[in-house]
C-alpha cells in the first residue's frame, strides 16, 4: 500500500531491535494493510516472518520487502476459511523456520460488498481455525502469543450513513461484519482462558477506521472520509502502523501478564 510502502525498520513504531530475536511469527493477511504493517514490525524486532495471504503474489511482495531490509521471511498463499490449509500453513512455518512463537490472525474482509456467509466465513471462521490449530502448537513448544484482529465493530455497533441501513444488502454485510467481529472478541477471551496455564497468551486489537484498502469503499464517496473522521474524537483516521505497534506490544514479553484483552486502537471511537 502506498501509505506504508516506504516504511523502513528504523521507522518501526512498535518493536524495537531485538524484541523478537530468535522468534518465528506467522501473519495472515500480510499482503496489505494492517497485516503488512504487522509483518514489518515483527521483522523489525528480529522475528522470522511467514507472510500468508489469499493473494500469494502480495504475500511474496511483503516477504521480499522484509528480506530487502535485512529480515528473514517467506510467503505462502492461504485461504483462511480452509481449516486444513491453515493447519498445514502453520506446520510448514514451524518446519521451515524451526519453531513457532507468534501468530497474528489478521486476514479479513469488509462488510460492504460481501454477504453474510463470506463475511462470517473469513472474519470469524478464519480466526477460529487459526486459534484452533495455532494454540496447541504454541503450547506444545512451551508457549507463545496470538493476536487477533477484531475491530471497533467487535465492541460497538457501527455508525454509518443512513443509506447503509436503508439498503437491505448493505445492512446484511455490515451486520455480518459486526457479528463476526463480536465473535472474534469472544473467541479471544475463550482461548485465552483455555490456554492460559499452558503458556499461550491470546489478545485482540480493535482498530477504528484505518487508511487501508479495506476501508477504501467507505472513504471514496464524496464526504466519506470526513464522515468517518467525525466518528473519531481525535478527528482523523488511523494508520496501519498504529495498529501494528499495539499488536507487537501484545505479542512481546512486555505484555507477559496480558491475556484475554480486546484493545481499542480507535482514536477514541469506542470511548464516546
Amino acid at each position: 500500500p502506498a501509505a506504508i510502502a516506504g516504511l523502513q525498520y528504523t521507522r518501526g513504531m512498535g518493536a524495537s531491535m531485538g524484541t523478537f530475536e530468535g522468534q518465528v511469527a506467522f501473519v495472515t493477511g500480510a499482503g496489505s494493510g494492517i497485516g503488512y504493517a504487522m509483518a514489518l514490525d515483527l521483522a523489525a524486532g528480529g522475528a522470522a516472518v511467514m507472510c500468508a495471504d489469499i493473494n500469494e503474489q502480495s504475500a511474496q511482495a511483503t516477504a521480499a520487502r522484509l528480506e530487502e531490509q535485512g529480515g528473514t521471511a517467506a510467503a505462502l498463499g492461504l485461504d483462511v476459511v480452509d481449516s486444513a490449509a491453515v493447519k498445514d500453513a502453520l506446520e510448514r512455518t514451524r518446519t521451515d523456520f524451526g519453531g513457532l512463537h507468534i501468530v497474528m490472525n489478521n486476514a479479513g474482509v469488509g462488510g460492504s460488498g460481501h454477504g453474510w456467509a463470506q463475511t462470517t466465513d473469513v472474519n470469524l471462521d478464519g480466526v477460529f481455525f487459526g486459534l484452533k490449530h495455532a494454540c496447541p502448537m504454541l503450547a506444545e513448544s512451551g508457549g507463545g502469543a496470538v493476536v487477533n484482529t477484531a475491530s471497533i465493530a467487535g465492541l460497538n455497533a457501527l455508525v454509518r450513513p443512513a443509506q447503509y441501513d436503508e439498503d437491505p444488502t448493505l445492512l446484511e454485510g455490515i451486520s455480518a461484519y459486526v457479528a463476526a467481529k463480536h465473535g472474534v472478541v469472544g473467541l479471544t477471551r475463550q482461548f485465552a482462558v483455555a490456554f492460559a496455564r499452558r503458556g499461550v497468551r491470546v489478545n485482540a486489537v480493535c482498530p477504528g477506521y484505518i487508511v487501508t484498502p479495506m476501508t477504501a469503499p467507505a472513504r471514496e464517496p464524496q464526504g466519506g472520509t470526513e464522515f468517518l473522521e467525525s466518528l473519531h474524537p481525535m478527528g482523523r483516521l488511523g494508520d496501519a502502523r498504529e495498529v501494528a505497534s499495539v499488536a507487537a506490544f501484545l505479542a512481546s514479553k512486555a505484555a507477559s501478564f496480558v491475556t484475554g484483552t480486546a484493545v481499542p486502537v480507535d482514536g477514541g471511537y469506542s470511548a464516546r
